[in-house]
């Protein structure tokens, strides 16, 4: 994924469906500088951790 892909999913209103390694997750945020966005299994948000950008996958 592109930085500009995770951030507009970050923001929409709508929920748009994106895994990291074949489990799904929510952006909490992201670093464009850095192409990292800070990441949380959907059931854990307490167990967020930073990514690269590249590796989140939209799922259609």
């Amino acid at each position: 994924m592109k930085v500009y892909r995770a951030q507009e999913i970050m923001k929409a209103e709508e929920k748009v469906s994106v895994e990291l390694n074949g489990v799904s997750v929510w952006i909490d945020s992201v670093d464009p500088e850095q192409e990292t966005a800070k990441v949380h299994v959907e059931d854990r948000p307490a167990d967020a951790r930073v990514v690269p950008v590249d590796e989140l996958q939209e799922v259609q």
